[in-house]
C-alpha cells in the first residue's frame, strides 16, 4: 500500500504548498485537486481521476494514517473551515466543488482518531449531505 500512495507524494512535493496557499486565499486557481482532495476510484472520467483515485476504504485509511498525507489532508481541510466563504462552488468552481464533497464523504467514513473535520466540511459546505455516489460505488 505505501508505494500506491507515493503517487500522491510525488504530485504534492511541488504543489500542495500552492493548493494550501490557494485555499487559505478562498479561491482555487490551479490543477491539483485529483491527489490533494482525493476521491474514489471511478467517479471521475479521465485518466487522472483514475490514476489518483482511492481504491477502496482500506486505502482511504492508510492515506489517512500516512505521516504525511493524513496531515496534509486534514491541515487544508481546516483551512478549508476557517475561510469566511462558505460556498464550495464558489472556492472550488466546478466540478471540483463536486469532487471536495466526494473527498469528504469518503475520509467521514474512516476518520476514527481525528476531530470530525471531513464531516464539519459536509455540514458546513454541504448542509450536511454526503455523496451519494461514493457510498453507491463502496457497496458495489
Amino acid at each position: 500500500m505505501e508505494n500506491d500512495l507515493n503517487r500522491f507524494l510525488t504530485a504534492q512535493e511541488h504543489n500542495y504548498e500552492i493548493a494550501l496557499a490557494e485555499i487559505k486565499l478562498g479561491k482555487k486557481e490551479s490543477h491539483w485537486m485529483w491527489y490533494v482532495f482525493p476521491q474514489l476510484r471511478g467517479l471521475g472520467l479521465s485518466d487522472t481521476s483514475f490514476f489518483y483515485g482511492i481504491q477502496d476504504l482500506e486505502e482511504a485509511k492508510a492515506y489517512l494514517a500516512h505521516p504525511l498525507l493524513g496531515p496534509r489532508l486534514v491541515a487544508i481541510t481546516n483551512a478549508l473551515l476557517l475561510l469566511n466563504e462558505k460556498d464550495a462552488y464558489t472556492i472550488f468552481g466546478s466540478p471540483d466543488h463536486l469532487k471536495l464533497k466526494s473527498c469528504m464523504t469518503l475520509f467521514s467514513l474512516v476518520d476514527e482518531c481525528l476531530d470530525g473535520v471531513f464531516k464539519q466540511v459536509l455540514d458546513c459546505y454541504f448542509n450536511g449531505g454526503i455523496d451519494d455516489r461514493t457510498l453507491a460505488f463502496l457497496n458495489r
